[in-house]
């Protein structure tokens, strides 16, 4: 897969910023609308058990407000599931969620959990949702996907993004070669978190990825130059690797 490399920006971190406080500000949907207008194609939110950022709210405005497509990131339960039905966003990503972290720490068990998860997967797919599994890059876990259906995973970037030397270079090669195996099993790879400006060129260049999801760097670097300012220059550095 080559061609233009898609920009999800999520917007959660925008939403802990306001929950802080209390109030409205500053408002996810109005960073979405900004980010649309810098050169993002889709926006990620990921609702939580505890609502520690986005809330049921910012999911109703950013369906009935923000013309891009919306990828729900969620845990598979029921609660969740029956969230994701009554909207019908574009996408759910199916991702780990614990209480006690302060974000998603890794990719999904697919393999461990392939019985649990084979039921969100029909569901959400019935409901023409595409399915996307937050995984780590691995043959057991592209296999898992495989198993379930899933037309879409999204490669844990973590371990890539926080290794150095010769440990980030075996991390990138990874990654470029489970996308290909994705790929080659009818898959379509994504990938994301820990992605900065510093380290997205060498990820974004892998030619089978479509899709880069990025929230928290973006929001933390608009603090310095604006939002807009912040995802402009990720579009740029994303396109100048193709």
């Amino acid at each position: 897969m080559t061609g233009r490399l898609r920009l999800g920006v999520n917007i959660d971190h925008v939403a802990t910023i306001r929950n802080a406080r209390g109030g409205d500000h500053p408002d996810p949907v109005r960073a979405a609308r900004i980010a649309a207008e810098a050169g993002a194609d889709g926006i990620t939110a990921h609702l939580r058990e505890d609502r520690r950022h986005i809330t049921d709210r910012d999911i109703e405005r950013l369906m009935a407000e923000i013309d891009l497509p919306l990828n729900l990131e969620m845990a598979a339960t029921e609660e969740m599931l029956e969230i994701a039905l009554r909207h019908r966003p574009h996408a759910a990503c199916i991702v780990p969620e614990r209480r006690e972290e302060r974000t998603t720490e890794g990719g999904l068990d697919a393999a461990g959990q392939h019985i649990h998860l084979a039921y969100f997967v029909d569901k959400l797919g019935s409901a023409d949702i595409r399915v996307s599994l937050f995984i780590e890059p691995t043959e057991e876990q592209v296999a898992a996907a495989v198993r379930l259906g899933a037309p879409v995973v999204e490669f844990h970037t973590g371990r890539y993004a926080h290794a150095g030397g010769e440990d980030r270079t075996a991390e990138l090669r990874r990654i470029a070669d489970f996308a290909a195996l994705a790929i080659k099993n009818g898959i379509e790879p994504h990938a994301g978190h820990g992605l900065t400006f510093d380290n997205v060129v060498p990820v974004a260049a892998i030619p089978q990825i479509a899709e880069l999801n990025i929230g928290h760097f973006l929001v933390g670097e608009a603090i310095f130059t604006g939002l807009d300012a912040s995802v402009t220059r990720m579009r740029e550095l994303m396109d100048s690797a193709r």
